[in-house]
């Protein structure tokens, strides 16, 4: 177990998450509405996407999660560890996300380029808000970095 010398404040950290979290919801719910609307049931990138989607909502959930371990006087570096490997694979799965995101765009049927416009808008603050969370955990003393690479979940 490692113990910090006090206890620090992860509020910041869990609004920031909380928000990606929130976008996150936004961005699968869009997207799954389109296999459920016949004029974009096949609309290409959209199952791609859903390959990146799910393992990114995921690292969210279990970053949120480790947070509130923290917050709730959970001690354990590898708690650290698990909220930064998190943070980074969301990341990660975030720039894939967006690439069949623009697939989608390109091959919109007429009529839904602002729906996907609006869903790239989510998306944009979804990462943004990760990334956020991940500034603010080094600005806390902790290394952002992966410590675990091997791990591929």
């Amino acid at each position: 177990m490692y113990y910090f010398p006090y206890r620090q404040e992860w509020s910041p950290v869990l609004e920031q998450l909380n928000q990606s979290l929130y976008g996150e919801g936004m961005v699968c719910s869009m997207t799954t509405q389109l296999f459920y609307i016949p004029a974009t049931a096949e609309l290409e990138g959209n199952p791609e996407l859903h390959q990146h989607l799910i393992p990114a909502s995921y690292h969210r959930v279990t970053a949120v999660g480790s947070v509130y371990r923290l917050q709730n006087g959970e001690l354990d570096e590898s708690i650290i560890q698990t909220l930064t490997s998190c943070v980074n694979k969301g990341l990660q799965e975030d720039q894939e996300v967006m690439k069949w995101l623009q697939v989608m765009r390109d091959n919109a049927p007429e009529g839904f380029e602002s729906f996907i416009d609006n869903v790239i808008n989510w998306q944009q603050r979804t990462e943004q808000t990760l990334s956020a969370a991940r500034q603010l955990i080094g600005q806390m003393g902790y290394d952002t970095e992966d410590q675990n690479d091997y791990v591929s979940y």
